[in-house]
């Protein structure tokens, strides 16, 4: 029963995560701002998401992961209610304040309870859960505008759907409280106290896995923000033809996180991450192929494939390679990593580009995954070497 709740509170991250980019075309003109003012409450989001993220030990240890399940899902709730009755630009950029600090501690906290409990495939079809979230927050969104209703109406559907989800979470707090009972048991957790920052990254390949979750972040991001860019500027495709094709790399992270989940029976975490490795490049290489759109439409689909793996099994692998005991510290300032990455990345490629050509885009693609291998493999070299001291 716990599962299916997990599995229902992925659903729940997702959802919020694609509708400021569904209903800004429709929000901008109504609060009379400039197009690019989205990237103001994006940017909210995102520093209240890395600071969450960063205190996600101290409050997991403090309240429970069910607690802290319930209130970041209270807190997105105020958000995305907030955001349906804003009618100007600062009122939204307040609501974006708890919208953020809603994702970030939910996500270490859930993404820690997994590891800890759950197989690898589990964490594989949870994300892909979220893509599934992801998916329906822009169908309602564009349903309601469709439909008449609005923008707001969208945000205050979900908000409708996140409420529910809230009363469910409390009902299931007594199922948390005995799952971590449990553990708390056997791992010594009731003793344990909050790691600091500077501690967690003391850490023998502390650094460079949190440089290989900014690497894998910002490349995800970087390639779906930019793909159809690429695709109209460089291979001439209608705007029509080229949202289209983005979309495929989507597609291909949710198709893959499915499968991936089955390939964990008989592949480890870090086998699974290196053939994501080895499958974003072939993706890539196609990219860059001058073939057309059909080959940069499979780079895409491949480039989505290579991603599904990585991220999970980064994760699903942190109790293993850094301890249960430090899992939760490790996993917080990872998803702070994470969001830096998507925060500063796609910008800064977009910029590059803009200043040059967007030929660059599989380049800066494949520039960060160099870096995200050297600095897995480094992190693997480091953890083997305190196993073999111990």
């Amino acid at each position: 029963m716990l599962l299916i709740i997990i599995y229902l509170a992925f659903i729940s991250l997702g959802l919020p995560d694609s509708l400021l980019g569904s209903a800004w075309p429709s929000i901008y003109p109504e609060f009379d701002v400039p197009v690019s003012y989205m990237g103001i409450i994006f940017m909210i989001i995102s520093v209240c998401t890395v600071i969450s993220s960063l205190e996600s030990d101290r409050l997991t240890k403090a309240l429970g992961t069910g607690r802290i399940v319930v209130i970041s899902i209270v807190l997105t709730c105020a958000g995305l209610f907030g955001f349906s009755f804003s009618r100007n630009m600062m009122t939204m950029c307040l609501f974006a304040i708890p919208y953020g600090l809603g994702a970030g501690s939910i996500d270490a906290a859930l993404n820690n309870f997994v590891a800890l409990h759950y197989k690898s495939r589990h964490m594989s079809w949870l994300h892909c859960m979220w893509g599934l979230g992801a998916s329906i927050g822009p169908y309602v969104m564009g349903s309601c505008i469709h439909r008449g209703s609005g923008w707001a109406a969208g945000y205050r559907t979900i908000g409708v759907i996140q409420a529910a989800l809230t009363i469910l979470m409390i009902a299931s707090l007594p199922l948390w409280k005995k799952a971590e009972g449990s553990k708390k048991e056997t791992a010594g957790e009731a003793a344990r106290k909050a790691i600091p920052i500077k501690n967690i990254l003391a850490i023998p390949g502390a650094r460079e896995v949190m440089i290989t979750f900014f690497c894998y972040c910002a490349l995800e991001q970087t390639a779906g923000q930019w793909a159809a860019s690429y695709l109209t500027i460089t291979r001439g495709a209608s705007a029509e033809t080229a949202a289209f094709y983005a979309s495929l790399f989507y597609i291909g992270i949710t198709i893959g996180r499915m499968a991936d989940g089955f390939l964990t029976f008989k592949l480890n975490d870090v086998t699974m991450v290196r053939m994501g490795q080895c499958i974003l490049a072939a993706g890539i290489f196609l990219l860059v192929l001058p073939l057309g759109q059909t080959s940069a439409a499979i780079g895409l689909i491949v480039i989505g494939l290579g991603c599904a793996p990585v991220y999970p099994c980064l994760i699903h692998s942190t109790p293993e390679l850094f301890g249960s005991d430090k899992s939760q510290a490790v996993i917080g300032v990872q998803m702070a990593c994470a969001y830096v990455g998507t925060t500063i990345m796609p910008p800064l490629c977009g910029w590059i580009m803009n200043h040059s050509s967007f030929i660059l885009l599989p380049f800066c693609l494949l520039a960060l995954l160099i870096l995200m291998v050297a600095t897995h493999e480094e992190m693997l070299r480091k953890r083997k070497e305190i196993c073999l001291d111990s």
